[in-house]
């Protein structure tokens, strides 16, 4: 097959494709269209790999857009994966936690997930004292479950006019959930996605999509790539190569369509 006309008959796969080498740093092909939305129900019946842990992965709709390619990135490894993130809401944190709350139990009995990662939300508003304990209520509620929690720090984001009223309690949120981590650290995990991101969301290395928020296929096979490799770090186990999964059907997810990505 003659990829590059492949691709340049398709403007999706070309520019996810291109995007992608980028982000991971691999010989990407053309990619299939398809896929789910959110990775809720594609990746969570992927054969068991006994030496991984099954993940749950939760967050707002930032997390939401990372979800397709961290599902993809995981099940090439045959780890079980499932997203509870949530378009505007998803957090823990204040009055617009409930539907978070009702949820996650759910999902805890009926996946039984080993490790929950936990990616802070744009909606995770409160003083310090309200983030801790909405943290540890969070880490008690994992654990009581049997599984570990991963806290790990939202990608910089522009902060537009309806978040610039919480600008402060979004800057606390990553403290705050460090030093519960500090205090749990038997059960409790925090990553810092800095590391990949740096922290300006205006740098080409953040990969946001046009509204300076979300990523694209781009930003997400990154971020996916990154996550695996520190999951696999803390739990034992080997990600699967970035080309087994990079290009795969989760790059025509519909849910890059709102975003303008391409």
């Amino acid at each position: 097959m003659n990829h590059e006309n492949t691709a340049s008959r398709n403007p999706l796969r070309r520019s996810a494709a291109l995007a992608l080498a980028a982000a991971v740093g691999v010989t990407v092909l053309a990619a299939c269209g398809g896929g789910t939305a959110d990775g809720r129900s594609e990746n969570a019946d992927a054969h068991t790999n006994t030496d991984a842990p099954r993940v749950l992965w939760m967050g707002d709709s930032i997390a939401g857009a990372e979800a397709p390619a961290l599902g993809a990135a995981l099940k090439a490894g045959a780890v079980p994966f499932k997203s509870m993130a949530a378009d505007g809401g998803g957090g823990v944190v204040g009055e617009v936690a409930g539907p978070t709350w009702d949820e996650l139990p759910k999902e805890l009995g009926s996946f039984k997930p080993d490790v929950v990662a936990y990616q802070i939300t744009t909606y995770d508003w409160g003083t310090p004292d309200e983030q801790r304990a909405a943290y540890d209520k969070l880490a008690e509620t994992v654990g009581d479950a049997g599984a570990d929690l991963v806290l790990v720090t939202a990608p910089p984001f522009k902060v537009d006019a309806f978040y610039k009223p919480h600008a402060a309690e979004i800057k606390t949120a990553p403290r705050s959930a460090k030093s519960v981590a500090d205090r749990h650290k038997d059960k409790v995990r925090f990553l810092d996605s800095a590391a990949l991101w740096g922290t300006d969301g205006t740098a080409p290395k953040a990969h946001r999509s046009k509204d300076g928020i979300h990523s694209c296929q781009q930003g997400s096979a990154a971020f996916a790539q990154w996550l695996t490799k520190e999951l696999g770090r803390l739990y034992s186990f080997t990600p699967a190569p970035a080309e087994q999964w990079a290009t795969g059907s989760w790059t025509g997810s519909k849910v890059y369509g709102p975003l303008g990505c391409k």
